[in-house]
């Protein structure tokens, strides 16, 4: 079988490349959040503001449950892209066939626990009692797509090792209009609402897994799979937790500090939650944007290692770095001009366009720290420091922001001051993160001129 890998991220021009890699992941990342809108926005035009609250609210606790295990998935495409940049084939192999069936298990798992225990965490989480059921039958139905969303996530962390990230953009893009086909028809015409949206989300979840282990039985290289070989090798794994599981406990303490302001939002009624539902879905966009440069630093970094091209590492920091500053700025300016119509696409009612608004007002001239923070802690991941980048987050972003949630806002209990605890736990995560960055290369640099 002939071993052709789509992209190789070793040689220059890193510039043209790291746009050739990226600019498919950033359509991508859009593409699912565009999807993710349209079910906000269909349930929140066509079923009232006590479905979009209950959609809406539900973010955080998702992310709390899958994020942990798409951190494996990620540490599944780090590892990938290692062993391609060494051009061992045998382990790229091994890699693939774990990563699957780690995702089959841990999406299974994360089925069961999310159905049987939505209400009570909704209940811990201070769901008001209007929006608790609507919310609940929500959640039941979106974790029964947990193995699909989980096969997909792993599937395309691995094709994407490959450098190919046009393959998950075609599969997205199909079945993401299958998502909001099916979400106009189950909630305007069969009048589903919440049920309608979860329902067309899981399906398109399944078909985009059936889609990328498909386009990976096809592969002609160390990543195609086999079903019948199947199985967890006991050092791709441990690779694979090594990188993986800091980066999902990662994104789990960004999703627990969340359900706490969540919980605090919860508190303000639902007026407050539809409008902070509306409004933190135009700052995804930009997140989406950016974290989609931060996993190319991640895999470009990690195939430079295995290649043991040390050098290369600074260049696509520096690049990587750059894009997003550039891109977060200009989308936050964009956002920011047009916050109160973009808003009001979610909702007609005017206080929810106002709270979703506000928030916008306060965060996004700060926005960039997020973005930088994001691109930091996928190169230094890609370098393979993990659990570092876990920390720094644990106590940057999600301390400092539980910290203010019960020292701070309690001075001033306001929307505002709540939202402030964002960009103070952005701009101090950073600055941590890029500090570790800089001493982390340096030893790198050190370890690559005593090989030498």
């Amino acid at each position: 079988m002939q071993k052709r890998y789509e992209l190789d991220m070793t040689t220059g021009p890193f510039l043209k490349k790291i746009f050739i890699f990226s600019v498919p992941m950033v359509l991508t990342g859009l593409l699912q959040l565009l999807y993710n809108t349209a079910d906000v926005v269909v349930v929140g035009k066509f079923a009232g503001e006590t479905a979009l609250a209950a959609v809406g609210s539900t973010g955080s606790l998702i992310n709390l449950i899958l994020n942990v295990f798409i951190g494996l998935s990620m540490g599944s495409g780090v590892m990938v892209a290692r062993y391609i940049g060494a051009q061992d084939d045998d382990k790229v192999h091994k890699c693939t066939h774990t990563a699957l069936c780690i995702s089959l298990c841990a999406g299974f798992f994360v089925c069961a626990v999310g159905f049987l225990f939505s209400r009570q965490l909704l209940i811990w989480m201070n769901a008001p009692e209007d929006v608790l059921d609507q919310a609940t039958l929500y959640l039941k139905i979106y974790f029964l797509g947990a193995p699909g969303s989980l096969v997909y996530n792993f599937g395309a962390s691995i094709v994407r090792a490959t450098g190919d990230t046009n393959r998950p953009l075609l599969i997205l893009g199909l079945t993401g209009l299958v998502n909001v086909g099916l979400n106009l028809l189950l909630v305007i015409v069969f009048h589903m609402d919440v049920a309608g949206v979860a329902i067309a989300t899981i399906t398109a979840q399944y078909l985009s897994a059936i889609a990328i282990v498909w386009r990976l039985l096809r592969v002609d290289n160390a990543c195609r799979l086999q079903v019948k070989k199947l199985r967890f090798h006991k050092r791709a794994l441990l690779d694979i937790i090594r990188i993986g599981l800091p980066a999902g406990i990662q994104s789990a303490l960004f999703s627990i500090s969340n359900v706490i302001i969540q919980s605090t939002v919860n508190s303000f009624g639902t007026v407050a939650m539809a409008g902070i539902a509306a409004g933190s879905n135009v700052d995804g966009y930009i997140f989406t944007c950016t974290n989609a440069i931060a996993q190319t630093a991640m895999n470009f970094t990690s195939q430079n290692i295995g290649a043991q091209k040390h050098e290369n590492v600074p260049k696509v920091f520096r690049y990587c770095l750059s894009i997003a500053f550039l891109a977060s700025a200009a989308l936050s300016a964009i956002a920011f001009v047009l916050r109160e119509p973009i808003v009001g696409l979610f909702s007609d009612e005017a206080d929810v366009i106002a709270i979703g608004a506000d928030r916008l007002t306060l965060i996004l001239p700060f926005y960039f720290f997020c973005s930088l923070m994001d691109v930091t802690a996928g190169q230094v991941r890609g370098m393979g420091r993990s659990l570092e980048p876990m920390v720094i987050s644990l106590l940057g972003a999600c301390g400092s922001r539980i910290l203010w949630v019960y020292t701070v806002l309690p001075l001033n209990k306001t929307l505002t001051m709540l939202y402030w605890s964002y960009p103070v736990s952005w701009g101090l995560t950073f600055i941590a993160q890029l500090a570790f960055y800089a001493y982390a290369a340096r030893k790198l640099k050190k370890q690559h001129v005593r090989a030498l």
